[in-house]
């Protein structure tokens, strides 16, 4: 056994206390009060995870995507994601039913299909999700790029998630993707933070938050 350090600092140290002390002050601090209800949950967790209180104007979400993203989750219907992080980041605990989350980045086959469509990796393994993507869940928070593919794909007509999260970060594509996804005609529930912001640990909050509605 090691001995713990000597405590010089004054600090909470308690797990549940701190996470009990952190949505206190998101809620003392951010501007929910024109958050939906069923969506204030889901971005008190995004915020939790960024330490943005400022997040909150740039949250859009589809006024079915709770729903509709919890039915698919209840029913077992896979989670596909653009980054591995995300993957990592989903407190698998949470999830309904066992839901396999699925990142396609590393498979074999994507570095060359890149190549051969001249695009990044991201976009290229999109392809890849095949027919479970019909009623899943996508949660995109890294490549921009992945989400003009899922769009594309959608638009020529591929299967069809039963939601999107739509929060790739970046400075190049990221704020046009998202609006993308809000004006595509298919109208896929989605989730969506307006402009450059977005991330890995932003869509696995999202994500956790959707599968489960407890705070903590």
């Amino acid at each position: 056994m090691t001995d713990r350090p000597f405590k010089q600092y004054d600090y909470l140290d308690d797990p549940a206390a701190i996470y009990r002390a952190s949505f206190a002050t998101i809620r003392a601090e951010a501007e929910l009060s024109k958050v939906p209800a069923d969506v204030e949950k889901i971005v008190v967790r995004m915020i939790h995870a960024s330490g943005d209180v400022g997040l909150v104007p740039d949250v859009e979400a589809h006024p079915l995507l709770v729903s509709t993203a919890r039915d698919a989750l209840n029913s077992g219907r896979p989670i596909f994601t653009d980054a591995e992080m995300i993957a990592s980041g989903v407190t698998r605990r949470r999830l309904p039913a066992g839901n396999e989350v699925r990142c396609l980045l590393r498979d074999p086959r994507v570095a060359e299909l890149a190549k051969e469509w001249r695009t990044t990796r991201s976009a290229a393994a999109v392809s890849l999700w095949g027919e479970d993507l019909e009623g899943a869940v996508v949660a995109i928070g890294n490549a921009p790029t992945a989400l003009f593919a899922l769009l594309e794909l959608i638009s020529d007509g591929g299967p069809k998630p039963a939601a999107i999260l739509g929060i790739p970060v970046g400075f190049v594509g990221s704020a046009e993707s998202k609006l993308a996804l809000v004006q595509h005609p298919e109208q896929i529930p989605y989730l969506v933070v307006h402009g450059r912001r977005g991330g890995s640990a932003l869509c696995a909050a999202a994500l956790n938050a959707l599968a489960r509605e407890d705070e903590l």
